[in-house]
């Protein structure tokens, strides 16, 4: 049974899921590895946050992608680690005892080269102390060509049926932006049996050295995080949120925060939470200040509470269509 961390009224303490939040911010996967690395850094505590997500798991172990793995660009990183993890057995045989499940929540991230690992791992992480389980989808189907199962909203309804069959934890299904209409991607996956979304994923993408003529990245192409793609992902959140409310739906939006002003931005467009990644690399202690900014937002405008201001975007009256 997951312990319950400390409640508090404080303004900024979410519901998410029917799981309480004392932050509305989200520590994302593959930032902070499974849960403690960040602990080691003075000053810094799981308790100013609303919940980690924990390294991307499998259902065997794998080493990764060949170096270089990580390449930072204007405004942003790249990154191609590849799901390296030491498989979902050892994930929860010896990594999950070790954390302080009353600090925080604890989010597992799922990831899976056919349905059935993802189903597998699922069932795994069912029995087993974790809060919640994100589902990221921006793996390649093996068995279709490579194709990512998250661009694709019919292959995305069927990783998370499957997903949803394994267990009766809460499901956050991670949407990619690197499809045609995410929208579309967001309705299946909730009318699957997705209790949540994380939008958005990363950004593909890929950095060339001229001089050698090669690229950087030794699988060629990684994902961009950052500042770089924060515009991209505050549309898409405010694109899935006109889905995801009439369903109640919450969503974790995330991409380029790196700011107080960043995260109340996603939580105007819709999200109830709010991812952080590569933001800590930049600020490793930037959470407890990002939660006093919204306190002290909050107040200044009148809201009694963060949930009221989900959503509060106003839109004008009248928009010429984008060509």
């Amino acid at each position: 049974m997951t312990n319950t961390p400390a409640e508090t009224h404080s303004p900024i303490a979410a519901e998410f899921c029917g799981l309480h939040f004392a932050s509305p911010i989200v520590l994302l996967s593959g930032c902070v590895g499974f849960g403690e690395e960040y602990t080691r850094v003075e000053g810094f505590s799981n308790r100013d946050v609303g919940a980690v997500v924990l390294k991307g798991t499998t259902l065997e172990p794998r080493l990764g992608n060949p170096p270089h793995r990580v390449y930072e660009t204007p405004m942003g990183m790249l990154n191609a680690i590849g799901l390296q993890n030491p498989g979902v057995d050892k994930v929860i045989a010896e990594i999950l005892p070790a954390l302080d499940f009353g600090e925080t929540r604890f989010i597992a991230n799922v990831c899976g080269s056919t349905i059935d690992d993802y189903a597998e791992v699922t069932r795994r992480f069912d029995d087993s102390p974790i809060d919640a389980i994100e589902i990221n989808i921006s793996c390649p189907n093996i068995k279709e060509g490579g194709v990512a199962f998250g661009n694709v909203p019919d292959m995305s309804a069927r990783v998370v049926e499957a997903c949803r069959q394994r267990t009766s934890k809460p499901i956050i299904t991670k949407l990619s932006p690197n499809q045609t209409d995410i929208r579309e991607n967001a309705r299946r996956c909730i009318e699957a049996g997705s209790d949540a979304l994380a939008v958005i994923n990363t950004v593909m993408g890929m950095a060339i050295d001229p001089e050698k003529r090669k690229p950087v990245i030794g699988n060629v192409q990684g994902g961009l995080s950052g500042p770089a793609i924060k515009p991209i992902a505050l549309l898409k959140v405010h694109e899935v949120y006109q889905v995801a409310r009439r369903h109640s739906v919450p969503i974790i939006g995330q991409g380029g925060v790196t700011s107080v002003s960043d995260a109340i931005e996603f939580l105007i467009a819709g999200a109830t939470a709010v991812g952080l990644g590569t933001g800590l690399f930049y600020q490793p202690l930037i959470c407890r200040e990002i939660n006093e900014g919204i306190a002290d937002y909050l107040k200044r405008h009148g809201f009694a509470a963060v949930n009221d201001l989900v959503g509060s975007l106003e839109l004008p009256t009248s928009r010429s269509p984008v060509c």
